[in-house]
């Protein structure tokens, strides 16, 4: 009879964010609520396998060297540097436990929006024109990147940290006003872009390799006075509004298969493994623009993965359980 594979589940859910003086209030909006976990368990348990929670990267170090499991699945997010997402898979690889999930490498390159943009420029993909700052007084009015309106953000955040209505700016005193307080509220550089509005917002799930397919193109409702993605103002830590929301654009077949050839080049290009989910914009005349990739997308019930399970007619446990098997396949071969 052959051994019940155990499998570690490695994870922050909200109640482990170690807040420090003077974090921003959607500091940990990254981290997973319990079901995320559950649906992990019980989707490791659909392979026959049996799951053990290993808890967050800094319990993974206290448990070291042996952590009496055959492989993990990496879904942490870290906290308080921009090496954060790489402690979980270099603790694991130090331990000699195969991990599902982007390498450490990966990790900390694409949670650099910058970096990440200049590789999927090097993949042949379009993103949207950018500029560093790392604090106001380095903007100089004569030599901004283009026309207004331009979007504020944190360069080393993801699940929409740091956006709010007031990241749309449409003057040179609104950037000013928004890249200070971004570059002080979130202690790190500010990277500004053309904002792309016109034909919606998308996100494309991609799992697997060698080769990697993408899922169903899903596509964001837009804020209706701004046009800011509708997710990203109401993420967690951010005041509770009821917001008018639109739907730009359609969703073609000839657009999906376009999205789908984008967030496959950027996957490869950034040598993403299992998992990841990529994000577009798409203007007035129809070209999407990549916006940024995610390696630890959320498997939430009722978030990207379990929505695309529901559109292709699988239960949610199952289909996860297939998504974490592609990768248990490629660890353990």
């Amino acid at each position: 009879m052959s051994k019940k594979l155990r499998i570690g589940l490695v994870y922050d859910v909200f109640e482990a964010y170690p807040w420090q003086p003077g974090d921003p209030p959607d500091a940990d909006a990254e981290y997973e609520p319990e079901a995320t976990v559950a649906a992990l368990e019980a989707a490791v348990r659909a392979l026959g396998a049996e799951p053990v929670r290993l808890g967050t990267a800094r319990d993974v170090l206290r448990k070291m060297p042996d952590l009496g499991v055959d492989a993990a699945i990496n879904i942490a997010e870290g906290a308080q540097s921009r090496n954060r997402e790489a402690y979980a898979p270099i603790l694991l690889e130090l331990a000699g436990v195969p991990c599902l999930g982007s390498d450490a490498l990966t990790l900390s390159l694409s949670l650099d929006k910058a970096w990440t943009k200049d590789l999927a420029q090097a993949a042949g993909v379009p993103t949207p024109a950018y500029r560093v700052y790392a604090t106001a007084d380095a903007i100089d009015a004569a030599d901004l990147l283009g026309p207004f309106p331009l979007f504020v953000k944190p360069r080393y955040e993801g699940t929409s940290k740091g956006i709010t209505v007031q990241s749309k700016v449409e003057t040179v005193d609104a950037l000013k006003t928004q890249v200070a307080w971004m570059t002080e509220t979130y202690r790190q550089d500010a990277l500004v872009e053309a904002f792309i509005s016109g034909g919606g917002e998308f996100t494309v799930p991609v799992i697997g390799n060698d080769p990697p397919g993408a899922l169903p193109v899903l596509q964001r409702a837009v804020e209706a006075q701004t046009g800011i993605g509708l997710h990203a103002l109401e993420h967690r830590g951010l005041p509770k509004q009821d917001y008018d929301y639109r739907l730009d654009g359609d969703l073609t077949p000839d657009l999906e298969a376009t999205l789908h050839r984008h967030a496959l080049a950027v996957y490869e290009k950034l040598e993403c493994k299992d998992f990841a989910r990529i994000d577009f914009r798409v203007d007035a005349e129809g070209q999407p623009w990549f916006l940024e990739i995610n390696p630890l997308p959320t498997f939430a019930p009722g978030d990207t993965f379990a929505i695309v399970a529901e559109l292709l007619g699988r239960s949610y446990e199952g289909f996860l359980a297939e998504v974490l098997q592609r990768g248990l396949r490629r660890v353990l071969l």
